[in-house]
């Protein structure tokens, strides 16, 4: 069980952790930012893995050629790997750092972690393919909240409070509505059949979001743990027009432990009743068959 210590550590604003795909469609957004790729790019993701210097990267299937849309609903890692390796080295931890990582908040709550962002001159290709998906950086969930509000909010990114403030804070625009608003349809397809996480559905609500399984760091520091895993799900609702960001991380799931099927379904409770209390619109048809 929890000590009492555990219990009163504000672990959304203290504890790190590696955010897995949940980092994905900030990988996305930073190669549409460029020019370089738009949604339907094609990336080739066989035969299913890739090896970088003594390291392979592997995807649980071996998707083929994929839009950049098909790598956010898939989560292939080989696909944000091979997209991020194409574009300059500073690309990525530039804009990682533009949206909130490797620094603190403006909320400034005691004991708050920066997290941990590597600069691009630290990066050997091998880190530089693993941050892509959300490997080798830290975060904390105060982070990744801040980051995907910051999608659903037409790419403004607005300074985290712990009050409810009279007057609206003046956000910073971190990236372009118009791609902010296209990472935000992938992320809703990732919810649809075909993508990761159908069990994030909510009956009358448009959902976005994004699974993320990681594994936890072995105890001793020397590599990763085969059998000890993170389960994560980050998403918002509703698409039309967002209310509420929510990430659900799930320690040490029993059993299954990928994102989809863990913490999805958790994030789906929780934020069907918080729409309810706060009295939001559905903004989709309630017979919308979702499959699950």
């Amino acid at each position: 069980g929890l000590s009492n210590k555990d219990a009163m550590r504000n672990r959304g604003a203290i504890d790190m952790f590696e955010p897995g795909s949940t980092m994905k469609p900030f990988t996305v957004s930073a190669a549409l930012e460029t020019g370089q790729y738009t949604p339907n790019t094609i990336v080739n993701t066989s035969p299913g893995s890739m090896k970088l210097g003594w390291h392979t990267i592997r995807d649980t299937h071996n998707y083929g050629a994929l839009t950049v849309s098909g790598v956010i609903i898939k989560s292939s890692n080989v696909g944000s790997a091979k997209i991020a390796l194409s574009l300059p080295k500073d690309t990525l931890p530039t804009f990682f750092r533009r949206v909130g990582f490797g620094q603190r908040s403006a909320v400034k709550f005691p004991g708050e972690s920066s997290g941990l962002l590597l600069p691009a001159n630290r990066l050997n290709p091998s880190q530089l393919g693993t941050m892509a998906y959300g490997y080798g950086l830290n975060a904390t969930i105060l982070q990744v909240a801040q980051g995907y509000a910051m999608l659903a909010n037409h790419g403004l990114k607005m300074p985290l409070s712990l009050h409810k403030l009279d007057e609206v804070p003046k956000g910073e625009q971190v990236l372009s509505p118009k791609i902010a608003d296209e990472v935000l349809l992938m992320l809703e397809q990732v919810t649809m059949p075909g993508g990761t996480a159908r069990q994030a559905n909510i009956p009358g609500y448009r959902v976005g979001g994004k699974t993320g399984t990681a594994h936890k760091l072995r105890a001793d520091g020397k590599g990763y743990s085969n059998n000890e895993y993170r389960a994560l799900f980050a998403g918002v609702a509703p698409v039309s027009d967002p209310r509420l960001a929510i990430i659900v991380v799930v320690e040490n799931p029993q059993g299954r432990y990928y994102g989809g099927l863990v913490a999805a379904p958790v994030f789906a409770k929780i934020m069907q009743e918080s729409l309810r209390l706060m009295n939001v619109p559905l903004d989709k048809p309630l017979d919308t068959p979702t499959i699950q």
